[in-house]
């Protein structure tokens, strides 16, 4: 008897891969695709890793795919971005063993810098796109991605969105597919992409698409469900479930490939309804095409191109249902925060004291941006920081940048800032940099990187030293400072943006929330030497309160002895003690 199992999309994603006999994975971590890899590692039969960045994820896993093993990366739709480049490319080369991407979208922006649509990038790259509706289809799309994959020659894309990523369903556990590796034949024509082989490719691929086109009308994961003809709807992903939820009679076209479409399916549908809806987050991928066959139908100008879809939608635009939102409009604020015994604080603390405007990076610290600190002014993708602010400078002059610096946190300086860092110093730049060096990949959870040691598999390897790897580069301005002094923290920054010449701070603490960190102090107020003057309240702990009286309380659950309140204070009107 099959055994069933509650799991994550994510983590059903990763059993999928299990079944499906993938032997690498390839990730850089990224809200909300991380748990994918955290999953898959519990999987030995699969050789898995933390790549510096996506677009090395995706050519490790191209590697593997050429060699002849089925292979697979993952990572969160602005993470495509930066594996665009060869994901254009090995469209026009395919695949030997099945070479699926999985990307997740995350309509409702909660936790990225845009609201991309990956269907979009993949209609560019040529290349087709599955998209599951729960999390066994999750587990099943994969399989079916690998089997389309080496069918077809094509790599393939797995489009998952936050909803399905983190949200739990019923998954039936399959056993694990042994397949024979692919014997790796020669073949320059096809796997050397230069523009006489490219010309020829280029036209294979699009026949393949046009295959893919008719075959998918039979696929089973494109299926029509006829209910009531007066009313259809094309669907797929998490809208499906709404669909089903809010208009349970109604007849659907789901698609579970969403790229290509399967024309003669949706035509046949579409002939067979009263009135059409195309219901789809995010960008009118599938809407336009069917319009462009002259189809009649609903979309968009009931359906927002913003955010997350819900039941309710439906019943608002589609039932006429009035829907009352009122008490989610009147819920409280809970704006993110940094965390009690954060590094960034301290740091942003003196950059604010001497009105130092940052020039952001995509992490914990983007926080910087908002109150109490409100010194970071920009952040545009990982690694952008340093770019930016040698724009400033090669904009405006270096005088300009003399209250600037760039933030990045180790684990971005790793993905890409590195590369910044080489332009700034290549093209001659004066900019001050700050490496915020906590330990970790902070922000998605604390994955390990290239610089701390370990590897996704759990290997002690050696770490590369960042300061070193800094001096290697060119900037003779290198300086390491304890993130948590404040004194030696303002001395340093006022310094270094003085010169006429690139440097480099090393502000290094650990993340608080690492599980080797342990802090063996707390804060507490001296009540009676409290002076009311609120130094120690401008960073923002969140473990700090100020009571009716102008004094303060620390929370001793909260706090974590981290003494930047105690530091700020000029009145020794906070203590540390041992737990």
């Amino acid at each position: 008897m099959s055994e069933t199992k509650i799991m994550l999309g994510n983590e059903a994603i990763a059993r999928g891969a299990y079944e499906a006999g993938v032997k690498v994975s390839a990730a850089y971590p990224g809200t909300p695709s991380t748990e994918i890899s955290e999953n898959i590692v519990k999987y030995k039969e699969i050789y898995c890793e933390w790549s510096p960045n996506e677009k090395v994820a995706t050519e490790v896993a191209i590697g593997a795919s050429i060699s002849g093993v089925r292979a697979m990366a993952s990572m969160k739709h602005v993470g495509l971005n930066v594996a665009s480049d060869p994901l254009y490319t090995v469209s026009y080369i395919g695949a030997n063993g099945g070479l699926m991407v999985v990307v997740a979208d995350d309509p409702g922006l909660y936790s990225s810098q845009n609201e991309q649509d990956t269907r979009c990038v993949a209609r560019a790259a040529i290349v087709p796109v599955l998209e599951p509706s729960d999390s066994q289809e999750a587990k099943d799309f994969v399989k079916e991605a690998y089997r389309i994959s080496e069918a077809y020659d094509t790599p393939v894309i797995l489009r998952t969105t936050t909803r399905l990523a983190h949200s739990q369903g019923p998954v039936v556990l399959g056993e694990r597919e042994e397949k024979e590796d692919a014997p790796y034949e020669r073949n320059p024509a096809k796997n050397v992409m230069m523009p006489g082989m490219a010309k020829k490719r280029h036209l294979w691929v699009e026949e393949r698409m046009n295959r893919l086109e008719k075959d998918s009308c039979d696929f089973a994961i494109n299926r029509v469900e006829m209910g009531d003809t007066k009313i259809g709807f094309i669907t797929s992903g998490i809208p499906y479930q709404y669909v089903k939820e809010v208009c349970p009679e109604a007849s659907v076209l789901k698609l579970g490939m969403v790229h290509p479409l399967p024309k003669q399916l949706i035509m046949d549908f579409a002939s067979k309804v009263d009135k059409l809806y195309i219901f789809e987050e995010l960008e009118p991928v599938i809407e336009e095409q069917v319009r462009s066959w002259g189809i009649e139908c609903q979309g968009k100008e009931l359906f927002t191109r913003q955010g997350e879809y819900s039941a309710n939608l439906l019943r608002e635009k589609v039932l006429g249902q009035a829907v009352d939102s009122e008490p989610y409009d009147n819920l409280p604020a809970r704006p993110p925060i940094l965390c009690p015994g954060c590094p960034h604080r301290s740091t942003f603390s003196v950059l604010k004291k001497l009105k130092i405007h940052a020039a952001g990076d995509i992490g914990c610290y983007t926080l910087g941006a908002v109150a109490p600190l409100n010194v970071v002014d920009t952040t545009v993708c990982m690694g952008a920081s340093i770019s930016s602010l040698h724009g400033m400078e090669m904009a405006k002059g270096k005088d300009y940048i003399k209250n600037w610096v760039a933030v990045i946190g180790d684990s971005t300086f790793m993905h890409t800032g590195i590369n910044s860092l080489m332009n700034m110093v290549y093209n001659q730049g004066t900019g001050t940099v700050i490496i915020m060096d906590n330990s970790t990949t902070g922000m998605t959870g604390h994955q390990d990187h290239a610089a701390t040691g370990k590897t996704l598999m759990g290997q002690t390897v050696p770490a590369i030293n960042i300061y070193d790897l800094v001096k290697s580069i060119g900037v003779k301005n290198v300086v390491r400072v304890d993130a948590f002094d404040i004194a030696e923290m303002e001395r340093v920054v006022k310094e270094e943006v003085a010169k006429d010449e690139v440097s480099v701070i090393l502000a290094c603490a650990p993340c608080a929330l690492l599980k080797e960190v342990k802090f063996p102090y707390k804060c507490r107020p001296i009540s009676e030497k409290c002076k009311k003057c609120g130094q120690c309240l401008k960073p923002g702990c969140p473990a700090l309160t100020k009571n009716p009286d102008g004094t303060i309380s620390i929370d001793e659950t909260m706090c974590n002895g981290c003494g930047l309140c105690m530091q700020l204070c000029k009145f020794d009107a906070i203590e540390k003690y041992e737990k």
